[in-house]
Parts: structure tokens; sequence; C-alpha cells
């Protein structure tokens, strides 16, 4: 996962904090492959990453803190991506290039497909899908309410709200069923394949 900025400074965290927290979550990840979440403990977090549990503690109050505060930098480095590489539907008439910004956020789920299989192709850390999705939901909100003026969405009685949950869940589940199939498709050609469902199906939905 990339190096991250702290919130309350331009500042990049110290290395050594990055590194310690690179080995809490590759800890974390190869523990979930093997044993249920509730079967977790700091304990066996702090021995697979070679720290005790003071340096654990340093980090994280506990488990479910560690979770909350890796999702929040899953969601920061996604937003990093679409505010590099432009909104989520922008030049998709490109057919060479579909939905750039899609294209590089499937390569970052490709780039660290360890930790994204763990943690949104399963069930049993749910606080990282719902957090996607709810990022999701919001690029996709922005893109129909770019769109409302000139939308047909209500002309044929489709409300907002419930193109916003269509369009952010197609999304999300193929994206983890992407992973969860181990990626068969390149992330240029899942995008492409997305830009081509919507000009031909599903134009103002997703």
């Amino acid at each position: 996962m990339m190096m991250r900025q702290d919130k309350k400074s331009s500042t990049p965290t110290d290395p050594r904090i990055l590194r310690t927290r690179q080995l809490i979550r590759d800890a974390f990840v190869d523990l979930l492959q093997e044993m249920d979440i509730e079967k977790l403990s700091v304990n066996r977090i702090a021995e697979r990453a070679t720290i005790n549990r003071v340096t654990f503690y340093l980090h994280y109050r506990d488990i479910t803190d560690m979770m909350e505060k890796m999702a929040d930098e899953m969601i920061e480095q996604i937003e990093g991506i679409v505010q590099d590489h432009g909104a989520l539907f922008e030049n998709e008439a490109n057919e060479d290039e579909p939905w750039p910004v899609l294209v590089k956020l499937l390569e970052h789920f490709a780039e660290n497909s360890k930790f994204y299989k763990v943690v949104l192709a399963s069930k049993r850390t749910p606080i990282f899908t719902e957090g996607l999705l709810k990022l999701l939901s919001k690029l996709v909100t922005a893109k129909i309410e770019k769109m409302e003026s000139h939308s047909p969405l209500a002309n044929v009685g489709i409300h907002k709200e419930i193109a916003i949950w269509y369009g952010s869940s197609a999304l999300i589940g193929t994206i983890v069923a992407w992973l969860r199939s181990d990626m068969p498709y390149s992330p240029h050609f899942l995008a492409k394949q997305f830009s081509l469902i919507r000009s031909h199906s599903y134009k103002d939905l997703i």
C-alpha cells in the first residue's frame, strides 16, 4: 500500500511508522487467510508481525481500531487516485482509454491484490466493503447530479436514490467478483467492458 500523508500535516509519516504499520497490516491479512476474525488477537498479530504488543498499542487501541484506521487509509488512497486522474466517469467516450480513473483504480487493486482479496472479497471484514461502497456511492451521486438536468432517468420513472444504489453496487460487485476470480482480465479490459456495458445497455445508471 502506498505512503499516506498525515491528515493534519503535509509532512509524510515517518518511514519507520509506515514500515511497522505495513508489518501489522501484512500480519492481519495473513492471519485472516488462516482463521476466522473472531480468533484474531493482538498477541497473534504482533507475533506474526515480529513486533511486541507494546509496539502494536503505540499504533492502535485494539483490533477494531486497527481495522477502522486501515479502512480509512484505504479510502484515502482511492480518493487520491480519483483526485489525481479525474472524475470516475469522465472521458468515457475514448475507446482506447475507457474511464482512465477506473483503469488506475483497478490497477491499484491488482497491485495490492493480496490485501484487497482478503478485506473486500470476503464477508469477514465488512468495514472495508462498506467504506468502499460509500465512496463509490458518492462518486456515482456526483455523476448523476452533474447530468441530472438532461438525464432521462426521471422521465422513465427511475428515482435518483435507486439509480445511485444500482450504479455503486454494480461497480463494487464486479470488482469483488474480479478479485475473487483471481483477476482473469486486465484492469484496462475490465474498464473497457464497463464502458461498453454503460454505452450499450445502462448508460444513465453506471
